[in-house]
């Protein structure tokens, strides 16, 4: 386990592994890396894989005295390619991930190679509101009930039986208090005007079965982001990147050749 150290003293948690172009992993909203389990090993076979805690999670600090906000948890990121000394690294975010990964790569173009946003959204009023079943979910996260209800809406209900170490690590286990901060900082997030100054060659991956992000955000996000193309998943829900594997991750390999890193400077 390595740690960065951000602006205000917070040390950001990550791993590394695989060789190749650095590749940043940034998890789900109170989440943590260990959601990219069996995605970045097949991810490392051609690329630096570097997963992150967000700052409230996992090996990373909990400060609870500022609220958090995407840009904050940008800046995060950075630190954490500040430590590895990456001049220049692929992003892909899922779900709240892809929100700091939309920030990041508006806000430090010259960072940013190839970018994957993963089952996310704009943010702010464009953004296709959830039904409102699944806002209940996310509320009852911590309970037995609600933990059943989230994986249900990451997984259709054969593949979460036949996957508990998986479902397990999609519930939410990082400290309340810092959840709800997450949830403030996403519910926050307007990215509307930031999309259209996104540079990086840009893949937007989604279930169509998705209700936690509803499908509707990845043709938004696709129409906003210059140049963007988008992938829809048949029968995935929000946890495509577990249950529509191996085509997810292959499709984001593939992207990723297309554009490596000498190519974008």
């Amino acid at each position: 386990m390595n740690h960065a150290t951000a602006a205000d003293g917070t040390r950001i948690g990550y791993d590394v592994h695989g060789a190749g172009e650095p590749l940043l992993l940034i998890h789900g909203q109170s989440l943590d890396r260990t959601m990219w389990e069996g995605v970045y090993v097949d991810l490392a076979e051609s690329h630096r894989v570097i997963r992150m805690d967000m700052r409230g999670t996992g090996d990373s600090d909990v400060p609870l005295d500022i609220p958090y906000s995407m840009e904050l948890l940008a800046h995060d990121a950075l630190a954490v390619l500040d430590e590895e000394g990456v001049e220049r690294a692929h992003v892909y975010g899922f779900s709240m991930g892809g929100k700091i990964a939309q920030t990041l790569a508006a806000m430090a173009p010259d960072r940013i190679g190839a970018l994957i946003l993963g089952a996310t959204a704009p943010g702010g009023s464009n953004e296709v509101e959830r039904p409102h079943h699944t806002s209940v979910a996310l509320r009852k996260a911590n309970t037995e009930e609600g933990r059943d209800l989230i994986a249900h809406l990451f997984y259709s209900p054969s593949w979460a039986e036949a996957n508990p170490e998986t479902v397990a690590r999609i519930v939410p286990r990082n400290p309340l208090r810092a959840q709800r901060r997450h949830y403030t900082a996403s519910v926050k997030h307007d990215g509307w005007e930031l999309l259209p100054r996104i540079q990086a060659p840009t893949l937007v991956v989604h279930g169509e079965d998705d209700e936690l992000a509803p499908v509707a955000n990845a043709e938004l996000l696709a129409e906003r982001v210059p140049n963007a193309r988008l992938l829809l998943l048949p029968e995935a829900r929000h946890g495509y990147l577990h249950e529509a594997a191996p085509k997810a991750t292959e499709s984001v390999r593939d992207f990723l050749a297309e554009h490596p890193l000498h190519r974008l400077r």
